[in-house]
């Protein structure tokens, strides 16, 4: 009886490939550990927003209006100001009441910046009560 350590005619060939299936297997299973976690990694909070049943509040007798032009100009009723008279007409506008609310109105392709210089030039100059005018309704 002999034995046949070597490459007899019948023994296997040595395989020079590489076996990519098991890789495979490995990859789509993570494919599917990720696209099941995903979605439970967002932060989604439920809310149920009341609906507003508030009346819409009358307008003043003599509203003070603060336009801001397409320009970037700031308008005082009809008057145009430079931003550092803005303080002084205001104050002579509502005759230095720092609660009388100013409505602002803006042109839509105003930068959201030069909008927020507007309302901080009306913080500093302590006017704190400002209410955003826009159209009723209307598509965009």
């Amino acid at each position: 009886m002999a034995f046949s350590v070597g490459g007899g005619e019948d023994a296997p060939e040595e395989m020079s490939e590489i076996n990519v299936t098991p890789f495979i297997d490995v990859m789509l299973v993570l494919l599917i550990v990720f696209m099941v976690a995903a979605p439970l990694s967002t932060v989604d909070t439920p809310v149920d927003l009341p609906v507003s049943t508030a009346p819409p509040q009358d307008r003043p007798q003599d509203p003070v209006w603060l336009t801001v032009a397409v320009e970037g100009d700031l308008i005082l009723g009809d008057a145009r100001l430079a931003p550092e008279a803005l303080p002084a007409a205001l104050d002579a506008a509502t005759g230095g009441q720092h609660e009388t609310p100013i409505f602002l109105r803006a042109d839509q392709s105003i930068a959201y910046g030069r909008l927020m210089e507007v309302l901080n030039a009306l913080r500093a100059a302590g006017y704190l009560k400002v209410a955003l005018v826009g159209l009723d309704g209307g598509a965009p």
